[in-house]
């Protein structure tokens, strides 16, 4: 059967990149644009940021408000500040994330500490961040659980953390925009072009605590609190009207895009039912959707898998590298042992995944897949 089906595909396919990103067409922007031109309000937080603003926070559930940003990593950065993290303290935070959490901790002034991750979500576990938070290496003034490629945590549980430690805790969902109905904690969505619904740059703050992103809100606005003068040191994060346009144009195209998401992840998770050395997160393109794919491999075998399916014309990544904690900006960060974040590097692949994957490239991607396992 895959030597039939690589018959009928070109010789000369071209490669399968492992991300396609799409934003809204030109004419899904221009009642937007229309509207932008009508009022010549382009930024400071105007009707169009507003109704965006709106619209997310009507997904969630228990009351939350949403306050959006300039981009996901000064959103997370923002968070951190009104949660109340203390400037010099540490940030317990996964080693298995992307730079950006790392970067956003340390813009806020913390230091971060790495931490292992479950073998399981790929993300971190409450019980032991506790456990972990009471034998610090110092003080402790935030926790940031982070969002594995859309899966999201247990955000009750997480809050339950923050009630029992008196440490704040901030979530980087940043990739979890589907799987997000509630926000018991403060989390921060991305809406970069690369995300399931995107701006192009951008993010949000959501929670159900309105006092924070009001604080989130000022932290963005020069340290205006509605009226004037600036009541503390702050900067400008605001997300523009052209930015919120967008954004609106491709919350309008979410139910079906998600539909699309949908059957791409199928075409996969179908052609690799019978091939159990491949592990798809739970839940993923079913109840949850993301724009990435990452899967799990035989023990550390993805780069050679990674490089055979580059010979074949697909492209595979690690989305996440070797860990944050490799990364030459934050080497030099305390960190607990990471076993499971070390084995996760090496054993973990993105395989390409978007809105419009088709049927024939899926059946290429496997097929390489496939020859790779055989090796």
């Amino acid at each position: 059967m895959a030597a039939l089906r690589r018959q009928l595909i070109a010789p000369a396919a071209p490669p399968v990149p492992v991300a396609r990103p799409r934003l809204p067409t030109r004419e899904a922007l221009v009642p937007y644009l229309d509207r932008i031109d009508e009022s010549r309000c382009y930024s400071n937080f105007g009707p169009l940021v507003r109704e965006l603003e709106a619209r997310l926070a009507a997904r969630l559930g228990g009351g939350a408000q949403v306050s959006t940003v300039a981009n996901g990593p000064l959103a997370l950065t923002l968070a951190l500040r009104a949660a109340g993290a203390k400037p010099g303290s540490l940030c317990a935070m996964p080693a298995w994330t992307c730079v950006a959490s790392a970067h956003a901790a340390a813009q806020a002034g913390l230091t971060p500490w790495f931490l292992d991750v479950d073998a399981e979500t790929w993300m971190l576990d409450p019980g032991r961040t506790v456990e972990a938070v009471g034998a610090a290496p110092g003080e402790v003034g935030a926790i940031m659980p982070v969002s594995a490629f859309g899966r999201l945590p247990d955000l009750r549980a997480w809050r339950a953390v923050a009630e029992a430690t008196g440490v704040p805790v901030v979530v980087d969902a940043a990739g979890a925009f589907d799987a997000l109905d509630e926000a018991p904690v403060p989390a921060v969505v991305s809406l970069h072009a690369s995300k399931t619904v995107a701006a192009g740059e951008g993010g949000y703050v959501v929670s159900d605590d309105r006092g924070l992103v009001q604080r989130v809100r000022a932290l963005s606005d020069f340290g205006f609190c509605g009226e004037p003068g600036a009541r503390h040191p702050a900067l400008n994060g605001r997300l523009s009207e052209y930015a919120a346009a967008v954004a609106l144009a491709s919350l309008d195209a979410w139910p079906a895009d998600r539909a699309r998401f949908g059957f791409a992840a199928q075409y996969l998770r179908v052609a690799l039912a019978l091939t159990p050395q491949i592990e798809f997160q739970p839940g993923w393109g079913a109840r949850w959707m993301s724009s990435v794919c990452v899967v799990g491999t035989p023990a550390a075998a993805a780069p050679a898998i990674a490089a055979r399916l580059a010979a074949a014309g697909i492209e595979a990544r690690d989305w996440w590298g070797h860990g944050c904690h490799r990364q030459p900006a934050f080497a030099a960060c305390p960190a607990q042992p990471l076993p499971v974040t070390d084995g996760l590097a090496v054993s973990t692949l993105g395989l390409p995944y978007f809105v419009d994957l088709d049927e024939p490239a899926s059946w290429r991607i496997v097929d390489a897949l496939m020859d790779a396992l055989k090796t």
